[in-house]
């Protein structure tokens, strides 16, 4: 019988993709902990394991969480790829509000020149929150080996081009490899927490400082937010489109019926990310410049990651990136326009009112799925701040980690199906498939 396993090392151009995947990786995770030139690694790992004692979901616990480790090793990857995330949300926000910006880009070319201006702002952001980073370390007691301005040069050019070759790295793995590069290292940097989150669990529980009952919970509670994911994601509306009969030539092609699936959540994990990505800039600067300017300070705790001001922010921005996204994906003008171009009509429904309806269906359908999406992303995180379960924990099973899990691993999984049946193999899942957010 046929192993789908064996079969995705079988095709050659699968394998070659897979294997430059899990390479790009591996830099990725190199690079996580090769440390800033210039700092003093025993006093800074002291420091961390003092806060890590002394807090139980701090903020720097939280911006680590999102660098995959990178940011208490002070590496050349701290900044993790956040920076790039965030301005492609200003750029594609600065497209709706400026219509010579839109017009850019849907020039021949046009695209290329919005990427080559987000790769620009993607630099200055680093270098905001590359100063920012490098004041981190004047709490630290001797964490400096260099003099403090040749130091702050160094870090800021350091992490600022980590973030470039972050960024490089992830448009390579989207052109030869295997799913969305960007996701990816995301996804990269939260897997590679699990052992350590393990390892924690079974030490607390050893020195009975955790429950196991509460540990049970949190277990069964991850279970089902997975469950709920996977099922969120699959769901979908199918519009049903017919096409008349058409003259091509001296064929006469009959009419044909087909659907529309319209995903209850079309953007998947991207409105996740999208709203940790903002909430990640003002908590850095403000997390790292709090020693220096004292509302800052104060800023920084108003919008710790457990706090209600947090929470309440973070479901809105969730909630306005999947329409965001969804708008800009799933343009109804766009689609009325292809489906009239090539004959097609939806039964009961004018051709004229067309936009006017896929606007009503998506509005109807992407309110229940991102309020259900906010919902997996928040709860998680309060009854996990209820129970009292360690940050390194909390963080890995909250609802944030594991919708972006799931999603790029559902994402991931579709790209590998449609790779192995263009080539003439079953596939991975024998009954059904695997749907991800651009199918």
């Amino acid at each position: 019988m046929a192993n789908p396993i064996v079969d995705i090392f079988r095709v050659k151009d699968l394998r070659d993709r897979i294997l430059f995947t899990i390479f790009v990786l591996f830099i990725f995770r190199l690079g996580a902990n090769i440390p800033i030139p210039g700092v003093n690694l025993t006093a800074l790992k002291t420091y961390m394991t003092a806060q890590e004692a002394a807090s139980t979901f701090g903020i720097t616990d939280y911006l680590d969480f999102f660098a995959g480790g990178a940011f208490k090793n002070f590496s050349i990857f701290m900044l993790g790829i956040m920076p790039y995330i965030s301005t492609s949300i200003i750029m594609q926000l600065l497209m709706l509000v400026f219509p010579k910006l839109k017009a850019i880009s849907q020039e021949e070319g046009g695209r290329k020149k919005i990427q080559r201006y987000t790769r620009y702002g993607t630099i200055l952001v680093c270098l905001i929150q590359g100063f920012a980073v490098t004041s981190y370390v004047d709490r630290i007691p001797d964490a400096i080996t260099l003099n403090r301005t040749a130091y702050t040069f160094i870090a800021i050019l350091t992490v600022t081009s980590g973030t470039i070759l972050l960024m490089w790295l992830g448009e390579q793995i989207t052109q030869r490899g295997i799913g969305n590069g960007i996701s990816l290292l995301i996804f990269a940097g939260i897997v590679t927490r699990i052992p350590y989150a393990i390892y924690t669990i079974v030490e607390q529980i050893r020195r009975r400082e955790l429950n196991p009952v509460f540990m049970i919970v949190v277990l069964v509670m991850f279970v089902v937010v997975v469950a709920l994911v996977v099922y969120e994601q699959q769901g979908q509306r199918k519009i049903p489109v017919h096409y008349a009969k058409r003259v091509i030539g001296r064929k006469i092609y009959g009419a044909q019926n087909s659907y529309l699936p319209f995903k209850i959540n079309p953007s998947g994990v991207i409105p996740v990310i999208f709203a940790s990505s903002i909430l990640v800039f003002p908590l850095q600067i403000a997390q790292n410049l709090g020693s220096r300017v004292d509302w800052l300070s104060r800023f920084a705790s108003w919008l710790r990651p457990n706090g209600v001001p947090y929470i309440i922010a973070y479901t809105g921005l969730i909630i306005f990136f999947a329409y965001f996204y969804t708008q800009v994906t799933l343009n109804p003008i766009e689609i009325s326009k292809n489906i009239r171009e090539n004959g097609g009509s939806i039964p009961g429904i004018r051709s004229d009112k067309m936009e006017e309806y896929f606007t009503r269906i998506l509005n109807r359908i992407v309110l229940p799925g991102a309020l259900f999406l906010a919902l997996i992303a928040v709860i998680p995180t309060i009854v996990q701040t209820w129970l009292n379960i360690p940050s390194s924990v909390a963080f890995l099973m909250g609802g944030t980690s594991l919708l972006i899990m799931v999603g790029v691993d559902l994402d991931t999984m579709s790209q590998i199906e449609g790779q192995l049946r263009m080539h003439h193999h079953e596939g991975i899942v024998r009954k059904g498939r695997i749907r991800s957010r651009y199918l």
